[in-house]
């Protein structure tokens, strides 16, 4: 699904006081578990392709915090196609803690000071910093009042992480000495209104986790052998070499600390409830990860049989059902289970149309660069088109009318895994207008009803 873009992702990593963790990587001793963090952020790409960067403490340099980001994929800023100079980049960013971000962009312009982390210099420690941010701030317009209407203060780019920025720096010179990092977390949680998880470093190598009261974005962090990681998905901490068992979900309005070496779990913020997104168990998040303790494949799966038990379309030899890929696969394989039908490759997704080549192209002909028929699977066949989601429609009609016209396909049945889309959103995704959405103009305030899916299907 072409038409929705998650803001970013994030990690961290930190050498802890006990031991080196030799096991996670082959020099990944107290100076060099920096190294570690273009893996982490290789496996949350999925949720930023159109920058990257990092931040690594580094005490026995002359520049205590140093940051590399740039806008292009994570393979692309790091260089790692190439190993020499991936190698010589690294090698330079060596360090005992270290934090990472991939970004695509929900506000502000696609050039690479808007690429994260962003660092703030300053002559005193304390003061010096360098943080990621992941989600949206819904009261971003008033906090950017308030800043500019302060004379002496000056926003230099249109996005939410700038004044993230400046709240950090004016709640760090509020404390007359010394840094309490939980006071400073408490306080800025006072100010923000929406989705803020961040991770937070300076150059005394105090470091910070934290997600915001609500949970509207996962976070998770992992501990073994003296190594802290933490990251926006399960996967990459898996993947790193974390056993399940280690891996935890960081608690709404919790964060991590960690200053010298040592690390505690504070709660910062109390919250009435939690309002976990679930477009990440739909669509955003990687399907090997678990979030808030629940499997997004098992959750898809599950989705996939929901479907299959409200189905009431004849089912013949010639029926099929095909995945829109890659995220509505789960849900497309346990339908067709269930309905002990097949579920075929309809739908070829092309993997290798570079970022840059579709950029420029309007959402219709993304969806034809980016998807190709089978006629071989299509043709002749009562095909129940499986996708996660609709927001303005324009992809799927797209596809529809290319099973029918390149796939010949007899019929086709539009089965979407997740409610209709009713309003924007407005804590870290790309969506429309209400007028721009799909579902709206059907559902005219009211409840799903047949009627209204009847419609929907005639208009698609």
């Amino acid at each position: 699904m072409a038409e929705l873009h998650h803001e970013c992702g994030i990690a961290a990593v930190y050498h802890l006081k006990q031991s080196a963790p030799s096991r996670f990587a082959p020099r990944a001793d107290a100076t060099s578990v920096s190294r570690l963090i273009p893996r982490l952020l290789l496996d949350i790409q999925n949720r930023g392709q159109l920058a990257a960067g990092m931040t690594v403490y580094q005490p026995n340099r002359q520049r205590l915090l140093s940051t590399h980001k740039d806008v292009g994929t994570v393979s692309e800023v790091f260089e790692l196609n190439h190993p020499e100079p991936a190698e010589k980049l690294i090698a330079g960013l060596s360090g005992p803690a270290a934090i990472g971000h991939v970004r695509y962009a929900t506000c502000g312009r696609d050039d690479p000071s808007y690429a994260q982390p962003f660092e703030r210099d300053h002559i005193e420690k304390r003061k010096w910093f360098g943080f990621g941010f992941n989600g949206q701030l819904a009261n971003y317009p008033e906090l950017r009042e308030e800043v500019l209407s302060q004379n002496d203060f000056h926003l230099s780019r249109d996005t939410d992480t700038e004044i993230l920025m400046h709240l950090i720096s004016q709640e760090i010179s509020a404390q007359p000495s010394g840094l309490d990092l939980p006071r400073l977390l408490t306080n800025l949680s006072r100010r923000l209104d929406g989705a803020y998880n961040l991770v937070f470093l300076n150059a005394l190598g105090d470091m910070f986790v934290a997600r915001d009261p609500l949970g509207i974005r996962p976070l998770c962090y992992a501990v073994e052998d003296g190594l802290f990681a933490a990251a926006s998905e399960s996967v990459a901490l898996s993947n790193l070499g974390f056993a399940d068992r280690s891996i935890r979900d960081l608690k709404p309005g919790h964060a991590i600390l960690i200053r010298e070496g040592e690390m505690e779990e504070i709660q910062f913020a109390t919250g009435a409830r939690t309002a976990h997104c679930f477009f990440e168990w739909i669509y955003f998040a990687n399907v090997a990860s678990t979030l808030d303790e629940r499997s997004v494949y098992l959750t898809r799966k599950r989705l996939g049989e929901a479907l299959a038990n409200q189905e009431q379309v004849p089912i013949d030899e010639d029926s099929i059902v095909i995945p829109v890929p890659d995220t509505a696969k789960a849900a497309a394989d346990a339908m067709a289970y269930s309905l002990k039908i097949p579920c075929l490759e309809g739908l070829i997704r092309n993997r290798y149309i570079g970022r840059t080549f579709i950029e420029g192209a309007n959402r219709g002909e993304k969806a034809r660069l980016k998807y190709t028929p089978l006629r071989e699977v299509l043709e002749g066949k009562r095909v129940f088109v499986v996708e996660d989601t609709i927001v303005r429609s324009t992809t799927l009609r797209v596809l529809i009318s290319q099973l029918y016209e390149r796939g010949r396909a007899r019929e086709v049945h539009v089965r979407v895994a997740c409610p209709p889309i009713v309003a924007p959103c407005f804590y870290g995704i790309d969506m429309s207008r209400v007028r721009e959405l799909f579902a709206p103009a059907f559902l005219k305030g009211g409840p799903l009803t047949a009627e209204a899916e009847t419609a929907m299907a005639r208009e698609l």
